[in-house]
C-alpha cells in the first residue's frame, strides 16, 4: 500500500462544515444536472407531433410516465446496492482494513453486471405486461413499450455508472464521480433534439430516440467512471483476485444494501401506486403527476446529493470510533438538507404556473400539475428531514430502520390517504395533500427512531 494511501482521509480530520460542503456541492450539482436532463427529456417529448393524432406530445410525456416507475427500480437497485457498497467501504477504510476495502469494490462490480441481466431479461419479456396493468389505452402502450424496453435492454450502463459512482463517494472523491455524471447528462441533453426530431444525419425516432440519448448518456458516465475509479482510488487496491465472488462479502453488502434498495424501491411502487389512483380522476391526472415529478428532481435530486454526503462521512467516522465527528456529521447533513428543501419550496411556490407552462400540455393537465407543486411542496422540510434521517440510519448501520421511515413516508400513508382523497369532489385539487401529510407522520416516527438509536449507540447529544 503506497503513504500516499496510507494518510488520514480528509472525512476524518477536515472540520465538518467545511467537509459536507467540498463533498456536498459536486455529488448536488451532479444530481441537479441529473434531474435537469430528466426535464429536458419530457420537455422535447411534449413537443412531438403528429399530424393524426391530437396532442401526440402529452400522449408520449404519458408514456414515460407510465415506464418510470420501472426506470426508478433500476435507479433503486443500483443506488441501495451502492449505499451497502458505500458505508462498508467507507468503514474500512476508517478502520484501515484496506483489504477488505479491494474484495468490497471487486465484488460490487461482479453484483453490478448480475444485476443488468435481470433488468435486461425484464426488457426483454415483461414491459408489455406491466405497461397494461397502468393503461389500456394502444397508442401510451405503444409508445412506452418502445421507450421502456430500449432503457431495460441497454440498462447496463445505469447499473454500471451507479456502482462506480458509490466506489468513488466513498473515499471521498465526489468531484471525480460528478465529472463522470456532468458527461453523461450534457450527453443526454444534446442527444435528445437530435435523435427526437431527426436533426443532421439522424432519423427521426420520437420517444425512441428520448431513450436512446438516455442509455448512450449513461453508458458514458459508467465508463469515464470506471477509468476514474482504477486510476484514482490508490486506497482501494485492484487486481483479478478481487473480482471473484465471495458470499461473505456480497452478503455483507447486501445485508445494509437490501433495505436501501428496498427503500428506494418503494418510490418506484408509490409511482406505480399514484399513477393507479390518478387514473381514477384521468389520464390528465396521470400525466400531471408525471410532469410534477420531473420538476420536483431538481429539489429532491440536490437533498440526495446531502445524502449521498451523509452516508460515508457518518459511516466513516462511526467506524473509526470519533462519536464527535459523527454527531458533527449528523447535524450540518440535517441543517444543508433543511436548506435545500427550503430554496425548493420558495422557487416552485413562486413558479409554479410558470414552470408548467413550459410544456405543451392541455389546459386540464397543467391546471393539475400546478396544484400538484403548491400542494406537495408544502411538505418538503418534513421530506428534507426525512431523507437526511435515511442517510444517517444507514450510515450507523440501522438499514432496516430506514426501510420502516420509507414504507411511512412513501407507502402506508400517502397510498390509502391519496384512494381516500378521489373520492371527494374537489380529487383533482386535494389528492395531492396525500404525499405532504405522509412526510409529516414520517418525521414524527423518524425523531422517535433516531432517539432510540442514540440510546444504542450512547452518542448523546
Amino acid at each position: 500500500m503506497s503513504e500516499e494511501a496510507l494518510k488520514e482521509n480528509k472525512m476524518g480530520v477536515m472540520p465538518m462544515p467545511k467537509l459536507m460542503l467540498s463533498m456536498g456541492l459536486p455529488m448536488i450539482i451532479s444530481m441537479i444536472v441529473q434531474a435537469f436532463y430528466n426535464i429536458v427529456d419530457s420537455y422535447f417529448v411534449s413537443r412531438i407531433t403528429d399530424d393524426t393524432v391530437e396532442h401526440m406530445g402529452e400522449y408520449a410525456v404519458n408514456a414515460l410516465t407510465l415506464a418510470y416507475p420501472v426506470q426508478l427500480l433500476i435507479i433503486a437497485v443500483g443506488v441501495g446496492t451502492g449505499v451497502g457498497i458505500n458505508a462498508l467501504l467507507s468503514r474500512s477504510l476508517g478502520e484501515k482494513n484496506f483489504e477488505r476495502a479491494g474484495k468490497i469494490a471487486g465484488n460490487a462490480i461482479f453484483i453490478g453486471l448480475c444485476t443488468y441481466i435481470v433488468f435486461m431479461l425484464f426488457g426483454f419479456f415483461g414491459t408489455d405486461a406491466f405497461l397494461k396493468t397502468q393503461t389500456h389505452d394502444s397508442l401510451a402502450l405503444k409508445l412506452g413499450g418502445e421507450y421502456l424496453g430500449i432503457c431495460c435492454v441497454l440498462s447496463f450502463g445505469a447499473v454500471g455508472s451507479m456502482i462506480f459512482e458509490k466506489l468513488l463517494q466513498a473515499t471521498g472523491k465526489t468531484i471525480h464521480s460528478t465529472i463522470a455524471q456532468l458527461v453523461g447528462a450534457i450527453a443526454n441533453i444534446v442527444l435528445d433534439p437530435v435523435l427526437i426530431f431527426g436533426l443532421g444525419p439522424f432519423p427521426e425516432l420520437g420517444v425512441k430516440g428520448a431513450a436512446y440519448a438516455t442509455v448512450i448518456g449513461q453508458v458514458l458516465t459508467m465508463v469515464i467512471g470506471g477509468v476514474l475509479h482504477f486510476v484514482c482510488n490508490k486506497e482501494i487496491p485492484s487486481g483479478m483476485r478481487y473480482f471473484i465472488p465471495q458470499r461473505k462479502m456480497i452478503t455483507n453488502i447486501y445485508r445494509i444494501g437490501v433495505p436501501a434498495i428496498i427503500i428506494q424501491a418503494l418510490m418506484s411502487v408509490m409511482t406505480y401506486g399514484l399513477n393507479v389512483i390518478l387514473n381514477r380522476i384521468g389520464q390528465s391526472a396521470v400525466t400531471a403527476y408525471g410532469i410534477y415529478y420531473k420538476i420536483q428532481q431538481f429539489v429532491f435530486f440536490a437533498s440526495f446529493g446531502m445524502n449521498n454526503t451523509i452516508i460515508p462521512v457518518v459511516s466513516y467516522n462511526y467506524g473509526k470510533g470519533d462519536k464527535t465527528r459523527v454527531r458533527s456529521g449528523i447535524k450540518y447533513g440535517m441543517l444543508y438538507t433543511l436548506g435545500l428543501m427550503l430554496l425548493g419550496i420558495i422557487g416552485l411556490q413562486l413558479f409554479a404556473s410558470q414552470i408548467c407552462h413550459v410544456f405543451s400540455l392541455s389546459a386540464d393537465t397543467e391546471i393539475f400539475a400546478t396544484y400538484a407543486i403548491r400542494i406537495i411542496t408544502l411538505g418538503y422540510l418534513f421530506a428534507g428531514a426525512n431523507i437526511a434521517y435515511q442517510g444517517i440510519f444507514q450510515a450507523l448501520d440501522h438499514g432496516i430502520a430506514s426501510l420502516v421511515l420509507s414504507l411511512i413516508r412513501l407507502l402506508v400513508i400517502p397510498l390509502p390517504a391519496a384512494y381516500l382523497l378521489t373520492l371527494t369532489s374537489s380529487a383533482g385539487k386535494i389528492v395531492w395533500a396525500a404525499v405532504p401529510f405522509g412526510e409529516l407522520v414520517g418525521t414524527v416516527a423518524a425523531i422517535v427512531i433516531m432517539g432510540r438509536i442514540k440510546r444504542e449507540i450512547k452518542l448523546k447529544d
